[in-house]
C-alpha cells in the first residue's frame, strides 16, 4: 500500500462480527460482514461472509455464553449454514482486498456499533487486518450513550444479530443522531 498520505479521512469501514462469545482468546468468529461508505454514508461496497468453524467448538463456546442460550432465531440453523462458509484466512484476504481498493492513501477507520470487542477479535483472528486499520475508531454507541444522558434520545432499532443487518442499523442510527443534532441546532 502507499504511504497513506490523506490529511483527513474519505471513508469509513463499517464492519460487524458474530462470534460464540465474547472472549477472543476463547470464542471464535461466525460471522463477518462490511460495508465502506464515504461520510454522506453512501454505500461504496459491501461484503458478508459466514466463517468456516469446528462444530463442536462453536457448540461448547454457544453453551457457554448466555447470549445464545436466549437467542431468538434459529440457532441449529445458524450452526448448518457455516458449513456454506469460508475459511477464516481466505476471509481474512478477502477484507484486505477490500481494504486495499477502498483506502490505497489511508487508513481504513473501522466504524460500527460497540466496536471495541470486534476490533479485539480483528487483532486476535485477523493480524493482518487489524495492521490495515487506523488506530481511531468510529463507535456509534458513544452517540448513543450521549443522546440517552443528554438528551434523554433513544433510538428504536431491531435486534437481527445478523452481521450486515447489524451494520446497516447502526449506519441509520448514527444518520438518526446527526439529523437529530442538525434539526435540533446543536
Amino acid at each position: 500500500m502507499s504511504d497513506r498520505s490523506a490529511k483527513y479521512p474519505t471513508r469509513l469501514l463499517w464492519v460487524d462480527l458474530e462470534m460464540t462469545g465474547l472472549v477472543p482468546a476463547k470464542d471464535v468468529i461466525l460471522e463477518v460482514a462490511a460495508i465502506v461508505t464515504d461520510f454522506d454514508f453512501t454505500v461504496l461496497d459491501t461484503y458478508e461472509q459466514r466463517i468456516v468453524q469446528d462444530k463442536t467448538t462453536v457448540e461448547t463456546r454457544m453453551d457457554a455464553n448466555p447470549w445464545w442460550k436466549d437467542y431468538k432465531g434459529n440457532r441449529k440453523q445458524f450452526i448448518r449454514k457455516l458449513d456454506e462458509g469460508k475459511p477464516l484466512a481466505d476471509v481474512e484476504q478477502d477484507l484486505l482486498a477490500l481494504v486495499a481498493k477502498h483506502f490505497p492513501d489511508e487508513r481504513a477507520i473501522l466504524a460500527g456499533n460497540s466496536i471495541y470487542n470486534d476490533r479485539l477479535f480483528i487483532k486476535q483472528w485477523m493480524p493482518k487486518l487489524d495492521n490495515e486499520m487506523h488506530y481511531r475508531m468510529l463507535d456509534v454507541s458513544s452517540f448513543k450513550i450521549l443522546m440517552q444522558g443528554k438528551h434523554g434520545e433513544e433510538f428504536k432499532k431491531q435486534a437481527l444479530h445478523r452481521a450486515l443487518d447489524d451494520i446497516q442499523a447502526s449506519i441509520s442510527e448514527l444518520k438518526y443522531y446527526l439529523d437529530w443534532f442538525q434539526a435540533n441546532g446543536s
